[in-house]
């Protein structure tokens, strides 16, 4: 095991009980260019963790989008959790260490926290560390929960699936994390929704609107994505982010998080328990929706998986801040994807009935140089 871990700084507007950010705080750092300069750079073959999207406060009918689907999925996010919540809670008891995958995984593994300390009253040590896909996952991060909960299961999470990219490098750097120091990680990624049958530890896996995916820092703590940019992040740092400060007047996190908490009450155990065994019937990882994004890949002409976002959140997100093309849907009629209708239409981008997906939507990102 590696010695002289460094320590953690106070980053993020969550409180420290909720969660502890295992990153550099690289707050003091331009990183960020307009999204199409961006696109030009990450299709040119430039890493997408070097760099950062401008982040804004969001303009109003995003925040009212962002409230209408809180209102409307709260309480499926509330039993979802519970559902996954309770399965972490089985394998490991309190000798568990949460670990969420930053950004999208930081407000499920509150939730998570927040819920076992509820129903159990047992307080979970949480952590929000980073993953990169291609360039795997911290492994300082790792050194520094392992010596700080010795004896403890880390058990990571993130918000849904896509394609699986994060899932597949997590279970390689497992891997080579026990090749390099022999120690074994569970590589079982907990989501709240695993459209793409990417893991079995999930709470559905009906591609729904988590809310938190219609925004960005402002409801992840005022957080930035994670960055690994070799000139700012050196061999025995934490991998890095920045904290937006100047969005402090905009940041919805915690009145996120407890508009859901305030759902636990509500959610029937008899329902937790039924679509806990479901679930334990429906344990396959084929990961299905990688053959799907295969074949729009294919059908679209597309150079790359990497330009293919099945699922709601990815779709949502491609809307927000990379360049669309076009936006597949299962159902444009669906409740769960009128925003993403809304987002289409504010970019101009091409909405395309496509219903024989598993996915409600999928979202394709445009060639920077291609026109139409």
């Amino acid at each position: 095991m590696k010695a002289n871990v460094q320590q953690p700084v106070k980053f993020g507007s969550y409180d420290k009980e909720d969660v502890i950010f295992l990153l550099k705080d690289l707050s003091h750092i331009t990183l960020e260019g307009s999204t199409e300069e961006r696109e030009k750079k990450i299709q040119g073959g430039e890493h997408y963790s070097k760099t950062l999207p401008i982040e804004y406060n969001p303009p109003e009918h995003y925040l009212q989008l962002f409230w209408e689907t809180l209102h409307a999925y709260k309480d499926k996010v509330a039993l979802c959790t519970a559902i996954v919540a309770e399965q972490i809670y089985r394998k490991h008891g309190k000798q568990t260490v949460l670990v969420s995958l930053a950004r999208a995984g930081t407000p499920i593994g509150i939730l998570i926290k927040r819920y076992l300390k509820w129903k159990y009253d047992v307080s979970l040590p949480h952590y929000s560390i980073s993953i990169i896909r291609d360039r795997g996952i911290d492994e300082n991060a790792i050194h520094y929960m392992l010596q700080k909960h010795n004896g403890y299961a880390l058990q990571f999470i993130d918000g849904w699936t896509g394609k699986g990219a994060i899932s597949i490098e997590l279970t390689k750097n497992c891997k080579e994390f026990y090749q390099k120091y022999q120690v074994r990680l569970d590589d079982t990624l907990a989501v709240l929704a695993d459209p793409g049958y990417c893991t079995s530890l999930y709470g559905t896996r009906e591609d729904f609107l988590i809310p938190s995916a219609c925004l960005n820092s402002t409801v992840s703590g005022l957080v930035s994505r994670t960055v690994l940019n070799e000139e700012y992040i050196k061999k025995d740092d934490f991998h890095g982010a920045k904290y937006y400060q100047e969005l402090e007047p905009y940041d919805v996190s915690n009145s996120y998080l407890d508009e859901i908490t305030k759902g636990f009450k509500k959610v029937p155990p008899v329902q937790i328990e039924e679509n806990i065994r479901a679930n334990e019937l429906d344990q396959t990882v084929d990961f299905k929706g990688m053959k799907e994004v295969l074949s729009i890949k294919e059908e679209f002409n597309i150079d790359s998986t990497h330009y293919v976002k099945p699922g709601v959140g990815e779709t949502t997100r491609v809307l927000l801040r990379r360049v669309p093309w076009k936006v597949l849907m299962k159902d444009p009629d669906s409740p769960y994807v009128q925003h993403i209708v809304l987002l289409a239409k504010e970019r101009g981008v091409e909405v395309i009935p496509y219903p024989n997906m598993s996915y409600t939507c999928c979202g394709l990102i445009k060639k920077v140089e291609q026109k139409g």
